[in-house]
């Protein structure tokens, strides 16, 4: 993949398809989020070979809590075991995590873990993994208007200076940029409520592959794709970032 023209700066992913996979099998539901568990792995790696530095994962939705609870439990097992057996990959690789949700709402084992590995590899410079974790782009959206709201309660904010600058420095993580590619495995063809702001200039990759069974040559695919994609953002030229946005007024 070292030879591909153009390599996306950031890759999302949702990660669609544990379920069926393990269904497909006549296996627990769980089997199949541990068989996905491997898929992350094998992405990371990938990300890092190509030199992808912004890797954000789907992990688990605010939708998620209504699941059955002891999937809802063997997921944070998952976690949890994610976060003590691959520490030391991401000491080893200089990469860094980070959350964006609703980081409260998950069990506090989970969020002193996280909260521990995110603060040991907060220097890191070499890459970034971040985690969406009891996440939404609605309740995204909604925190970000609540955090303005009070700077213009405060007197810190003009209503007439709200723009889409404002918006962006608002969001969980308003230093990452936004995603350049989106990768939807399983097939199916909907955003299910994931970084609804970032992703309007993102290009999309869907492949009917359940998440378990994609790994590094189904990766290789996405990328493929994306190199010869055309990203103009509303301009006749082809363009590798998005262009400054200019607001009435200015």
């Amino acid at each position: 993949m070292s030879d591909l023209p153009k390599i996306p700066r950031h890759v999302a992913i949702i990660m669609d398809g544990n379920g069926r996979w393990a269904n497909q099998r006549g296996l627990p539901r769980l089997r199949g989020h541990e068989e996905g568990a491997e898929s992350v792995r094998a992405v990371i790696r990938a990300c890092r070979e190509v030199g992808v530095h912004y890797l954000t994962l789907y992990a688990f939705s605010v939708e998620n809590w209504v699941r059955p609870r002891m999937e809802i439990r063997g997921l944070m097992r998952l976690l949890r075991k994610f976060l003590q057996e691959r520490e030391h990959e991401l000491h080893e690789n200089r990469v860094r995590l980070r959350v964006i949700g609703r980081v409260h709402d998950l069990p506090l084992p989970v969020q002193h873990g996280l909260s521990r590995v995110t603060k040991a590899t907060a220097s890191y410079d070499s890459g970034q993994l971040i985690l969406a974790l009891s996440y939404g782009g609605r309740a995204e959206l909604a925190h970000a208007v609540r955090a303005i709201a009070r700077d213009v309660e405060a007197g810190r904010l003009a209503p007439d200076a709200i723009d889409e600058r404002t918006i962006g420095a608002h969001l969980y993580a308003p230093d990452i940029p936004d995603p350049d590619l989106l990768i939807r495995t399983s097939g199916e063809m909907r955003l299910s409520n994931f970084l609804l702001w970032q992703i309007a200039y993102t290009e999309l990759y869907v492949t009917n592959v359940l998440w378990p069974d994609f790994r590094e040559p189904e990766f290789a695919k996405a990328m493929e794709a994306y190199s010869h994609r055309h990203r103009r953002f509303g301009d006749t030229k082809d363009r590798d970032t998005i262009p400054e946005v200019k607001h009435a007024g200015r």
